[in-house]
């Protein structure tokens, strides 16, 4: 009996103190157990009481603890430092699973109800009559050598309102949903780069969007029709040479002036790498705007702001053209020297100005997920289909390359990209179209579909060969693989993405109370910052149980709302955030406001997050299509748990530096690494998801549904079908020829004998014929006489 109470006591304590309950409650129950099993004098209760009162009490804690220590950080200027531009950033978009991750309790009924959508009846013609019909317009071969697409689909974009997809049906435009535009652009970024970029950009950030969302109704009323329907081609003008995208650093000027009592603004920029920025007849501008004689009664220096530019105003200069590794969308510098504006064509008119930051933040917070993602998973599902179709009918030493062990390894690794990859952008799609601006997440999908598709144009490059590097019109992949790096760059280049946005910004954006604690010093409001400073310990150390009794248990003291192999990845899942929840306030604490500058373990808590957001969309998609295949769902949660494995093994190697608190940790470290999250690699897996892309299936038609089927692409899936389908009849002559029926020679040149022994009949014959002659085709690659070659120009 002495000791089941004691026992009771500490189990309830634990339940206690998982769940977060209140301090009060987990200090009664702790002051009880302490007296039950150690029966201290009365000195101890003399100096526990009070301490316990001082730090349970708000008004008594404020004072006595709260206060000190915010004078205590300010006078030693341990305040992180953030700008108003970075606060802007911080705040621009909405926080949504990604917080679930920070928590360190995600919640699987809420993720598993998160929108998973689909097309309407009506986005879904789109795409397959009108994106099909521009995409059989559009000879990405010829549009290289002539360096631009023809004039015929320039007009065709324009009269089927491509380039109006995300403006309302009531200005003129498709009025289509984020799902939608991914997937138009999707299809059109596995046919054409070129044609996808074309269409991609006036749809993201840039004057539609902007007018859209800030604009006067005066500026939706006139742009949006004429940027619907092609009369206006628009660009946005924001990267310059010394700035890239960082717009808190632009030089572009705009000056605010007088004539005859009416407002001007005085524009100066130089602005490069802007697509469409040669032929835009409205230039979205991005500069800072100074009103010297402060003419608008606001100061001085009135910030970041974007206005509307018409190109044919005096001064603008367009005359140039970028070469982005020879993919020929149009991609050009564009200048300007003492541009004349009107104040009305500030986007926005008076409201809108320096309002520029806040408005491209918060843009980007959604074209983050929908741009970059939907031409990566085009480009990725080509990939794995090509590399799927071609391995099949390639064959060396008499097999197809598709059975050989290495070519399946990186078969299945395609296949696994695919499905992941659409099931993110899908999952991050339905939160866009639900009304969220997931910043975060958004930040993972561009860094992560952009980082995909490298390597999977690689992998697939590395499968066809020299039908890969050859160029010609039988070339399906040369052209993407030659513009692979370019979306690497876009918005950022991917190792800024990855050191500084995902976690970097995402633990101040998406932790309960860090940005609180922030403004609260900031401010030096002592009583909000004594709330959230001791909420703060709470959460960590509920965490810090979480993780310890989730580590021990191997995630079973969880009970997952999945059942069978999805069960298994969610209480992972629910393993790791607590860990990762744990050591992020572990990071921050040691850290402080130096914690940007730690790049390198900033950038493998990013790998974490991103592996965890990565998963539970491969467990959304599994939900969704309530597949009864575990396979994908087995090959990609055991890779993203080794990823988050190494992660965690690289920060715990790292953390403290050489500090003697490093020593300390190293028990802990060994013990990360004898506990894993992760399982050994199961090759039979590989071998599964291989055959499930080198195969005709509904799987396999699935997992690259919403690419294009150009003729060299269907000549290829030709190939592909009727060389499993003749299978069995070469499958018998192998056998005739082990028997010496028949001589040890090429298939092809036994046909007509193995016809005389029917050991074949002459429909499998004549179908073994046409399957040869398929065959040579995908193989074969594009010649050209020498007059042709030297005559072209891509």
């Amino acid at each position: 009996m002495d000791f089941l109470i004691p026992s009771l006591i500490t189990i309830i304590l634990l339940i206690t103190w998982y769940r977060g309950m209140s301090f009060w409650i987990n200090s009664l129950l702790l002051a009880t157990l302490i007296f039950l099993v150690f029966t201290p004098i009365t000195l101890f209760w003399i100096v526990y009481i009070p301490i316990n009162l001082i730090l349970l009490l708000p008004t008594l804690r404020t004072r006595l603890v709260s206060a000190p220590l915010v004078s205590l950080i300010k006078k030693l200027h341990l305040i992180p430092s953030i700008s108003e531009t970075e606060k802007i950033a911080l705040r621009a978009g909405d926080i949504w699973i990604d917080g679930d991750f920070f928590s360190g309790s995600p919640d699987f009924k809420k993720i598993f109800n998160e929108s998973y959508p689909s097309l309407t009846a009506e986005e879904d013609q789109f795409l397959n009559k009108e994106v099909d019909e521009v995409c059989a317009m559009t000879n990405d071969f010829e549009v290289f050598a002539k360096r631009d697409l023809s004039p015929e689909v320039w007009q065709y974009l324009k009269d089927n309102i491509f380039f109006g997809m995300i403006i309302p049906k009531e200005y003129g435009g498709l009025g289509f949903s984020a799902l939608a535009h991914s997937c138009v652009v999707q299809k059109l970024a596995s046919h054409s780069q070129t044609l996808a970029i074309t269409t991609m950009v006036p749809n993201s950030l840039g004057p539609a969007e902007l007018i859209l969302l800030y604009g006067t109704n005066e500026q939706k009323e006139y742009y949006l029709p004429r940027l619907a329907d092609g009369r206006e081609i628009p660009c946005f003008a924001l990267t310059e040479p010394l700035a890239g995208s960082d717009a808190t650093s632009i030089s572009s000027h705009g000056e605010v002036f007088e004539i005859n009592g009416e407002i001007f603004i005085r524009l100066n920029f130089n602005k490069r790498y802007i697509t469409l920025g040669s032929i835009a007849t409205v230039i979205g501008l991005a500069f800072v705007l100074s009103d010297p004689d402060e003419l608008l009664g606001r100061g001085k220096d009135l910030g970041i702001t974007c206005a509307l530019v018409d190109s044919s105003l005096d001064g603008v200069s367009q005359g140039k053209r970028h070469d982005p590794l020879g993919v020929p969308f149009i991609n050009s510098p564009i200048s300007g020297k003492d541009v004349v504006i009107k104040l009305d064509s500030v986007i926005g008119g008076l409201g809108g100005i320096s309002q520029g930051w806040m408005m491209l933040m918060e843009s980007l917070s959604v074209g983050r997920g929908i741009s970059l993602p939907s031409t990566s998973t085009g480009g990725v599902k080509l990939s794995a289909a090509v590399a799927g179709s071609y391995s099949s009918v390639r064959e060396q030493f008499g097999l197809a390359i598709s059975k050989f062990e290495g070519i399946e390894e990186v078969l299945a690794r395609l296949a696994a990209n695919a499905y992941m990859l659409d099931a993110a952008r899908i999952f991050t799609l339905g939160a866009i179209d639900s009304g969220k601006k997931p910043a975060v997440i958004n930040a993972i999908m561009k860094y992560h579909s952009t980082e995909i598709f490298r390597k999977s144009i690689n992998d697939a490059m590395d499968i066809v060969g020299g039908a890969g590097i050859s160029l010609g019109n039988k070339n399906l992949l040369g052209h993407a693989y030659m513009g692979a790096p370019i979306g690497i760059t876009v918005e950022g280049a991917n190792i800024m993405t990855r050191t500084l946005i995902q976690f970097g910004q995402g633990v101040i954006r998406c932790h309960p109370f860090a940005y609180k604690e922030i403004v609260a010093l900031e401010a030096e409001d002592v009583a909000s910052f004594d709330s959230a400073f001791f909420s703060h310990i709470g959460f960590a150390l509920k965490n810090m149980l979480k993780m310890t009794l989730l580590s021990l248990s191997r995630g079973y003291l969880y009970i997952p709302v999945s059942k069978g192999v999805a069960a298994y990845y969610e209480r992972k899942i629910i393993w790791s955030s607590a860990s990762f929840a744990f050591l992020t306030d572990l990071l921050m604490a040691y850290y402080g406001g130096s914690l940007k500058q730690q790049e390198k373990i900033t950038a493998r808590f990013g790998d974490i997050l991103s592996a965890m957001f990565l998963l539970s969309a491969t467990l959304r998609r599994h939900k969704a299509e309530n597949s009864e295949n575990d396979d994908f769902l087995k090959y990609i949660g055991d890779e993203q748990l080794r990823i988050i494995d190494n992660a965690y093994n690289e920060i715990a190697a790292n953390l403290f530096g050489n500090s003697v608190l490093n020593i300390l940790f190293t028990p802990f470290k060994w013990y990360m690494r004898l506990n894993s999250l992760s399982p050994d690699v199961d090759d039979t897996l590989s071998k599964k998801l291989s055959e499930s892309i080198s195969t005709n299936s509904e799987i396999r038609d699935k997992l690259v549904e919403g690419i294009y089927h150009s003729s060299t692409y269907e000549n290829i899936q030709e190939a592909f079908k009727l060389h499993e389908k003749v299978a069995p009849s070469m499958k018998k002559i192998k056998i005739a020829i082990r028997k010496k029926e028949l001589p040890k020679q090429k298939i092809y040149t036994l046909l007509d004998e193995a016809l005389k022994l029917d050991i074949i009949s002459l429909e499998e014959k004549k179908n073994l014929l046409e399957a040869k002659s398929l065959q040579e085709s995908v193989v074969q690659v594009d010649g050209f006489t020498l007059e042709d070659y030297f005559a072209r120009k891509g």
